[in-house]
């Protein structure tokens, strides 16, 4: 069976943990910065869990991960 291939885009976007769950960044922290609160701002700086649904997606993406 040929090797299956990495999603790229996906690959640069997303991390495991020592525990093997998928991390992230939260969205909405790219532009349009000057509306958005201090505390928000903050708040999107730190990484994120991806959901379970969301997990199953990412692992098809990334066999190797």
């Amino acid at each position: 069976m040929p090797k299956m291939k990495t999603n790229r885009a996906a690959a640069k976007r997303f991390r495991k943990t020592a525990k093997g769950k998928i991390r992230c960044n939260k969205p909405y922290h790219s532009h349009i910065l000057t509306k958005k609160t201090s505390k928000r701002k903050r708040r999107l700086r730190k990484k994120e869990i991806l959901s379970s649904a969301s997990t199953k997606q990412v692992r098809r993406l990334l066999p190797y991960l």
